[in-house]
């Protein structure tokens, strides 16, 4: 028994020891911390191998549901232009210069993604990495932004220059040429890329449910909402970095430019779960105390709030979304957007895609009546 007293007093004694020592020498400020020193071989070993066994620990029994939906890897792409690229480079920009120069320098995810199981992926994308210049995602709540980065992570080993250049920007160069583009860069030059790059060069989105059409969209709502994202009230990983960027002058000619523009019919039919959402529109759910959508939303006669979004014509898969982001409270929004709470959070899911589906079918006029195609 003295004999183990005796070796743990000399133990502390040498930890207490070795620990002053390197206290003595942090404090010293002999340690190099620069970036263009480089680590020693030993030391970026231990922590990547660090690295590498706290995201395995930390994502056992993580799964992810199926991330092929072309819309999810289209709406990863947006963001990957903008927030990804420049650290991370892409098929047609390798190693970007600047970013080569950190310590430790950002990898090439053509390559290194692969690498990485898509859990392993989401949890470094939600949260970040330490001692790096990787950071978690702004907004932790939307889960379904991250998934997205995912979805399309998986697919950049496969992608050509070409073809990440068509699936970030469009089919055709003439994206960047267009009269419509070119009218919105006359307007707020540092919006024009970014916006037409997902919402369309005349607010169309991208011919899928990736990104909301934004064409005709009431100019009131839409500065209302940029406004928001840029003073973060409403949550958004992805459009929060972009509107902050904007000038209120700029954030004010991309709703009036996009409120401007006109909206071009799609193909639509009424379903039975079209018509039943027309009656949760037209009439609500006074049991579930649910009020009925057109009463902000229309469609009907009277004049509304013009800070209200115009909904007609606007893809369903949206729309599921909003309100269920609604129903989490995870989504914020203008001074409004207390009101979709206590909306949305009643209904359920069958009954927000049915609402979803009968707004999807509506034609968008100016009248905001009844009529559907």
């Amino acid at each position: 028994m003295r004999y183990v007293v005796f070796f743990t007093i000399v133990a502390a004694l040498i930890g207490g020891f070795v620990g002053a020592i390197g206290l003595g020498v942090a404090a010293s400020g002999v340690i190099p911390i620069k970036a263009s020193s480089g680590h020693w071989a030993i030391t970026e070993w231990i922590l990547h191998f660090s690295m590498r066994r706290s995201i395995a620990t930390h994502t056992i029994g993580d799964e992810l549901p199926p991330l092929d939906d072309a819309a999810l890897v289209l709406r990863g792409a947006g963001h990957y232009e903008g927030g990804c690229k420049p650290c991370h480079g892409s098929p047609e920009l390798f190693e970007p210069r600047v970013a080569r120069a950190m310590l430790p320098p950002p990898p090439d995810l053509k390559h290194a993604s692969s690498k990485w199981q898509r859990e392993q992926l989401f949890y470094i994308i939600k949260h970040g990495i330490k001692f790096t210049g990787m950071p978690a995602w702004p907004t932790p709540d939307r889960d379904d932004e991250i998934s997205a980065v995912v979805a399309f992570l998986q697919a950049l080993p496969g992608l050509d220059a070409a073809a990440y250049r068509k699936l970030v920007h469009g089919p055709g160069e003439e994206a960047v040429s267009s009269p419509a583009l070119a009218a919105l860069s006359g307007r707020a030059p540092t919006a024009s890329q970014s916006c037409a790059r997902c919402h369309g060069r005349t607010g169309e989105g991208r011919e899928n449910a990736a990104f909301p059409r934004l064409a005709h969209q009431r100019e009131g709502y839409t500065l209302g909402a940029l406004d928001a994202y840029a003073n973060d009230q409403r949550f958004s990983g992805v459009m929060q970095p972009i509107a902050a960027a904007l000038s209120p002058a700029e954030r004010a000619e991309v709703a009036r430019y996009y409120a401007e523009q006109t909206r071009a019919p799609r193909e639509g039919a009424q379903t039975e779960r079209a018509a039943r959402g027309r009656e949760i529109a037209t009439h609500g759910i006074p049991e579930q105390r649910v009020p009925a959508c057109s009463s902000c939303h229309g469609p009907r006669p009277e004049k509304r709030n013009a800070e209200y979004p115009r909904i007609a014509g606007q893809y369903a898969e949206y729309l599921v979304q909003q309100l269920e982001l609604f129903q989490r409270h995870a989504r914020g929004g203008g001074k409004h957007h207390h009101l979709m709470h206590k909306a949305a959070t009643p209904l359920q899911p069958e009954q927000i895609r049915d609402v979803a589906a009968f707004y999807a079918t509506l034609e968008d006029d100016n009248t905001d009546n009844l009529s559907t195609r």
